[in-house]
């Protein structure tokens, strides 16, 4: 039997979760992705839970690889791993 990801891999969401998390908690980052993303922090924490914007989180760490590395450190996994997380949740596969 294949199996696509690793079984101590956490699942695409929780993984956008913490990147959210990383993100929210920065203080250059979360500024920047308030602003880029037209949400104010409410909207933010109440769409937490959407698969859309949980990709939109690993759109936005993609696109300057020195955050997304420096996130993918900071939630202890590899920027390969993100980077699936995200693809993942925009299929709406997660």
């Amino acid at each position: 039997m294949l199996h696509h990801k690793s079984l101590n891999a956490a699942p695409p969401a929780v993984i956008a979760l913490q990147a959210l998390a990383h993100v929210a908690g920065d203080p250059d980052l979360g500024p920047r992705f308030l602003a880029l993303s037209g949400l104010d922090a409410a909207e933010l924490r109440a769409s937490a839970g959407d698969p859309s914007l949980l990709a939109a989180v690993i759109d936005f760490l993609q696109a300057r690889e020195s955050d997304l590395i420096a996130c993918a450190t900071a939630i202890g996994i590899k920027p390969e791993q993100l980077v699936h997380a995200g693809t993942v949740l925009s299929q709406g596969e997660a």
